[in-house]
This record gives structure tokens, C-alpha cells and sequence, in this order.
């Protein structure tokens, strides 16, 4: 995976009816796509992310229309309150966020990264992306690796 790169300008992104408004000034090129249950029942599909961000790298306006909901103990997901668009997932040990992929016109040179929880995909989310994959069990060893305590 390539690490953040600075953007200038930022990227800048909507929900669907524009209350909430997203600026990266910093991000991973390319997108990471979550294959995993929650993901799935959260999104309709796979989960389609900007990852790498951290809470200095990204500027929010609209917060008032913003709704964070504690899916695990290590997770939050976030929603705009007006619309429904899904905002972003919060990777709580690490104060990580990725945000929602859609929300954002991308770089045409940006492509899937890597695919994550592939073992929880099911036959109709394959993806023809050249990509690195994941299953959970690999993704879990590597946080555990990098520290991070699941409870």
C-alpha cells in the first residue's frame, strides 16, 4: 500500500444533499475496499474507502448533519443525518478514518489498493481489481501485530 501523500489542492467531497462537506488535504492514493459483513450491511455492497486519514488531515463542515454510530468496540461509522450518505468508518485503536470513496471525484489514476476480508465476500462482489488481498484473519493479525487491542 502506498502511504499518504499531501494534496493541493485537497480533495473535496459531499453527501448526497450537501449538508456535510469533506476536504483531505492528506490521504493514501487509491482506494481499499472492505469486504466484510458489517461493510456489506452498512453500504448495500463492498465498502469503497479513502484510507490512511488521520483527524489532521481532513477538514469537516456540516457537523451539525453528521450522525457517529458505534458498530463494534473498535469502530464507529459515521452518516449524514438529512440524506443518509455514509460519511466514513473511524478505526478507534489507531484515530484512523477511512471515508466513503463516492463521496469524492478521484484522480483517474487512482485504483483499488487492496481488497480486505475477501473470505466474508460473497460471489457477486468479485472485483477484477489487480489488488492485494486480505482475509480478516490476516487483517486481525496485523493490527494485533501493529498493537492494537480489540477488547
Amino acid at each position: 500500500m502506498a502511504d499518504p501523500v499531501t494534496l493541493d489542492p485537497p480533495l473535496e467531497g459531499r453527501c448526497l444533499c450537501g449538508a456535510v462537506t469533506i476536504r483531505l488535504s492528506r490521504v493514501k492514493p487509491g482506494v481499499d475496499v472492505c469486504h466484510c459483513d458489517m461493510c456489506r450491511q452498512w453500504s448495500g455492497g463492498p465498502f469503497f474507502s479513502l484510507h490512511g486519514v488521520t483527524k489532521d488531515d481532513y477538514r469537516l463542515e456540516g457537523e451539525g448533519a453528521v450522525r457517529s454510530y458505534r458498530s463494534s468496540e473498535w469502530a464507529e461509522r459515521a452518516s449524514c443525518t438529512e440524506c443518509g450518505s455514509n460519511l466514513w468508518y473511524q478505526f478507534l485503536p489507531a484515530g484512523s478514518f477511512s471515508f466513503t470513496a463516492g463521496l469524492f471525484d478521484l484522480p483517474a489514476d487512482w485504483r483499488i489498493d487492496e481488497e480486505i476480508f475477501v473470505d466474508e465476500m460473497p460471489p457477486y462482489a468479485q472485483l477484477a481489481a489487480d489488488s492485494t488481498r486480505k482475509t480478516g484473519a490476516e487483517v486481525m493479525a496485523e493490527a494485533k501485530e501493529a498493537g492494537y487491542d480489540f477488547g
